[in-house]
This record gives C-alpha cells, structure tokens and sequence, in this order.
C-alpha cells in the first residue's frame, strides 16, 4: 500500500516538474503563481517521510524531481528562467498624487470711508434798528444791544479706526511618512553572486511640513462721531431806552441782509468689502503602497548604457519637439511595458568649456529627461538622473586636446539603463 502510494506521489511531483520546466513563459514578469505552491511540495515531504525511508528508490526519484524547484524559492531567483534571458528584480514603488490646499493667508474685512458734510449757503434778511417815535420837542434816547445768532450750524465730525490684524501662521504637510523596504549590499560577503549578499532593511521617512505666514482679524474698522464746527456772531442794535415827549414822530426800522451755511447732509461712512487672500500649496498624497517584490524579463542590453539620440540646443537643457518624441518611442514604451523596473538616465558633455560648468549643465538636461517622463505619468520613484559632465569621455578628446567637431560630438550624449 505504502508502495502504490509513493509511486502515486512520485509521478505527480514528476509531472508538475516536468511542466514547470519545459513549458516557456509568455510574460515578461516571471512568478511562480502558475506553479504548485513550495509548501504543498513540503506538505507532501512530510506525509512521505515513512515511505521514502522503506523505499529508497522512491526517494532518489522524488528528490532528484523537487530539488530544483526548492533551491530556486530558497534563492528568491524566478522559476522557471528561459535561456539566454535577463531578469530584473523589481519592487513595486510608492505611487503618490499631487494635490494643491487653498490656505487663507488673510481673511476679508470692512473699509471705511468718510463722506464729508454738505452745506448750503442762504441770505436772511434781519432787523438791524428797531422803528422808533420821534419827538420835536424831546427827542428819543437809545441803548446799544448785542444779539447773537448762529452764523453756522455745527455738524458730526467721524473719527475712523483702521481694522488691525496679528501675525499668524499655519502648518501644512507638504510630504506624508514613507516607509519602504531598501535593499543594500552586505559587506564582507564571500559570495561571487550579489544576490547572496543584500541586506533588506525597513526604512521610515519623516512627514514634512512648511509653515504658510497668515493674518487674522484682530479688531474690525470702527468711527466714533462728534459734534464739531459750527460758528455764531453778533451784531448791534440800537433800542429807544426813552421815547420822545411832546410831538411823536414815527422813525421806521433799519434792516440787513445776513448770509449763513445750512447743514444739508451730516458727514456719514461708506463701507467697502475687501475680499479675502488666499495661497495654494502643493503636496503629496500616498496613493497606492509598493513594496511587493517581482522579477521582470527584460533585453539584456537595457542593463548597460544605451544612448538616447537626443540633441540640445547649445547650453541649453530644453527639450525639442523631436527630442520628445524619440523619448515617447524608446523610454515612454518601455516604462509602461514593464511597470515595475526603475531606469537611470544619465547625461554627459564634451570637455570644452569649465568642468563645473558641464556638471551642472549635464545634471540639467538628465532631469529635464526625467521631468518629461513624469509629465507622461511616469512615476518619479522608479527615474533616477544623473550628470556625469565631462568625466567619462568615450575617446581622447581631454581638456588641451585638439579634436574635430565630430569627435567632440561622440562625447555629447544622453544614456539610460534598467537599474535593479
């Protein structure tokens, strides 16, 4: 019984190997998922454990079949490889979203102005000299009187008080927590095989956050009213303190003609709505989480550096028409078809001009490469640029060196490579 049952055995572990390993696989990001499970190999090691002891035939054959597939899952390598191809390890990267927050760095408020008074000048006609009798035998006597009248009406003069803020300030996130696994290289390793010696650690990165200058409202614009201007004179007016005795004689009083300002319309205040002040801030947001590890088929040659036939204006990083579309056709394709693998983009000059000077220039034109890709939904994670300046050159053509222009030309290059 235990016989025909480890023949059973043997022969399913025979067929799943032989599939695995015969049938090539159609995608480019190689996985086991259309393979048996590694611990359901395991499960069925442990129910034969009795068997394989009783038969060692059996043993040797099963072993012989699994050991393959064992060594590769403990190696973390992909199954089932297709010769003469090269594969990437890939993991999945962090996609993040910008998004912009309005900030009010001032908030509305009242303005006040002052409309002044309106006055209307009038004459008034005013007895000056009262009428009298008058006498021939005695005549009159008079006293001098002072009277007062207001010359000009007073009017409510406004006193304004500008609105005051305070200082204030406000904290945004301009970039969440990152956590991520890194991979590095472990030192020491005696292992000819990278890949036997990285060290896999979890690393967390600190939110980050500015601090957007605001004001708010402290006290609002206010007016207090007064009585103010206002003017009054006199004038004289001669009163009989004693009429004429005997003979009366009728004297006809004197007028005048005053002139004074009438209040029309009191001073008054208009209000004026000024509208808040606002700032956008841009951010990023954590949309999807990466971390998951894969392994990619790929062209052998895109591990090394491949030029990009790409040309710029002379000091210039500004990418042309024709620059973009060579970028569509041989990084925008190969970006979306393998979703997973990061690039390097790497930029290089002549040795004309000062070394400084060809660094910057160079570190330029890669992230003007990279800027690019991310307008085109690359994400920016999986883009790395990098300026070499003047310091690979591809032939002779040093500082104090006589070359043509085509050599020169050599040297002048854009590169990209598929990083691990």
């Amino acid at each position: 019984m235990d016989n025909k049952k480890g023949e059973l055995l043997a022969a399913h572990l025979f067929y799943v190997t032989f599939a695995a390993s015969s049938s090539p696989s159609s995608h480019s990001v190689h996985c086991d998922c259309h393979l048996i499970p590694t611990n359901f190999y395991l499960f069925i090691l442990r129910e034969l454990n009795l068997i394989l002891m009783k038969n060692l035939f059996f043993s040797f054959l099963i072993l012989a079949a699994f050991a393959p597939l064992m060594l590769t899952a403990q190696n973390g390598l992909p199954t089932n490889p297709d010769p003469n191809k090269c594969y990437v390890r890939c993991v999945t990267p962090d996609v993040y979203v910008t998004e912009e927050v309005r900030v009010e760095t001032r908030p509305a408020y009242k303005k006040l102005t002052v409309v002044p008074a309106q006055y209307e000048t009038k004459t008034e006609r005013v007895m000056v000299r009262e009428g009298y009798s008058r006498y021939e035998i005695v005549a009159a006597e008079f006293s001098n009187e002072t009277v007062t009248y207001e010359s000009e009406q007073p009017y409510n003069k406004v006193a304004i008080k500008a609105a005051s803020f305070s200082d204030a300030s406000e904290k945004i996130e301009t970039a969440p927590v990152i956590s991520r696994w890194e991979y590095s290289p472990y030192e020491g390793c005696k292992s000819e095989d990278p890949g036997d010696c990285q060290v896999l650690c979890w690393r967390e990165y600190p939110a980050q956050f500015t601090s957007v200058p605001t004001k708010k409202l402290a006290a609002d614009a206010s007016y207090t009213a007064a009585k103010a201007g206002g003017k009054s004179d006199v004038y004289t007016k001669r009163a009989v303190s004693r009429a004429a005795e005997v003979r009366e004689i009728k004297v006809e009083p004197e007028y005048a003609t005053i002139t004074k300002r009438v209040l029309v319309k009191d001073e008054s205040v208009t209000e004026e709505m000024v509208p808040a002040e606002f700032t956008t801030v841009t951010r990023e947001v954590l949309k999807t989480k990466g971390g998951l590890e894969t392994w990619e088929e790929i062209e052998c040659e895109l591990l090394n550096y491949n030029v990009l036939p790409i040309n710029y204006e002379y000091n210039s990083a500004r990418l042309t028409d024709d620059a973009r579309s060579i970028i569509d056709e041989k990084l925008v394709t190969l970006m979306k078809s393998n979703q997973n693998v990061r690039i390097e983009i790497s930029s290089h000059t002549d040795s004309r001009g000062s070394a400084d000077a060809n660094q910057l220039l160079s570190e330029r034109r890669a992230q003007s490469v990279v800027n690019y890709l991310k307008s085109r939904g690359i994400n920016g994670s999986r883009l790395v640029a990098v300026g070499y300046g003047e310091s690979r050159l591809k032939n002779r053509c040093a500082d104090g060196v006589s070359c043509t222009e085509m050599e020169h030309a050599v040297n002048r290059r854009t590169e990209f490579r598929i990083l691990n």
